[in-house]
């Protein structure tokens, strides 16, 4: 078997090999983030099976389990597309997590006093990010979907992924966007927009959210868009309880992945084990 070596070039041809194959722009940049960093560590020496598993053990080291099998599968990826497939390597094994963090949780309290920060900072537009995210499920990539004609029916269709999908915009939420889009003067398209008229991007709303963190007494640690996304999840399952629903409004392939959204808290799971009354 000739020896092989990884590339600049090779990573080059990778990621238009993922544009053709119509992967997210976030799935790219993480793909290639993470094939960046193993050539790094190899840096130009042969890459062999025996690389691959110290790699492994580096990342370990380093890294959560979830953090490692995430950066595992890109490299994966990555084999696969070089056609190195004897390097493949297996995934760390995950016990299923019965319950989560309370410091990785953002409660329905917390959510409130952001979006009562982001009001008294007269910042409408972060308040209504903040309230569209967690009102609807969406991921904060799907914001261009939250357009003046998709709000005036009530209902955005999200198309990313190669997945479209149904998104409703209750009444409350409909009328505040369009109090603001008229505001604004945005008569058509999206409604989250910079001065410019482009998308906002990603990096500035996590940005905008963590300057609430001090004002709204909430750790910086829960404060990021998606965590808007996994407070839906649970409220919607609270209510509900129907996961195969949760996972169609989301847009998860995978009930499995549904799953890690309505994990609840310690001190909940506590409380349920206190209400069991086994101990006699």
């Amino acid at each position: 078997m000739e020896s092989r070596f990884l590339t600049a070039e090779n990573l080059c041809n990778f990621k238009k090999h993922l544009i053709l194959q119509e992967k997210s722009k976030a799935t790219i940049e993480k793909y290639l983030r993470d094939a960046k960093a193993f050539l790094t560590f190899v840096s130009k020496n042969e890459i062999t099976k025996e690389t691959v598993i110290a790699y492994k053990e580096h990342l370990k080291e380093n890294y959560a389990v979830r953090s490692v099998n995430s950066m595992l599968a890109s490299i994966n990826c990555l084999f696969d597309f070089l056609d190195w497939l004897d390097l493949k390597i297996k995934a760390l094994k995950l016990q299923q997590q019965v319950f989560c963090s309370e410091e990785k949780e953002l409660t329905k309290a917390e959510y409130t006093r952001l979006c009562t920060a982001a009001n008294r900072k007269h910042n409408e537009r972060l308040n209504l990010i903040l309230q569209t995210i967690c009102g609807t499920g969406i991921r904060v990539s799907e914001l261009q979907f939250i357009t003046v004609e998709a709000v005036k029916q009530s209902e955005a269709i999200v198309s990313l992924k190669g997945k479209t999908r149904s998104v409703f915009i209750v009444k409350d939420l409909k009328k505040k966007l369009l109090c603001y889009a008229a505001k604004q003067n945005i008569k058509s398209g999206m409604i989250f927009i910079t001065r410019t008229g482009k998308p906002i991007n990603r990096t500035n709303i996590w940005r905008e959210m963590k300057n609430l963190c001090k004002e709204a007494n909430v750790n910086p640690k829960k404060v990021f868009p998606h965590n808007l996304r996994h407070l839906f999840a649970r409220v919607f399952y609270a209510i509900e309880r129907d996961i195969a629903k949760l996972a169609d409004i989301l847009g998860h392939s995978s009930i499995n992945t549904t799953r890690i959204y309505i994990i609840s808290t310690g001190t909940e799971h506590r409380r349920r084990m206190e209400n069991m009354h086994l101990i006699i």
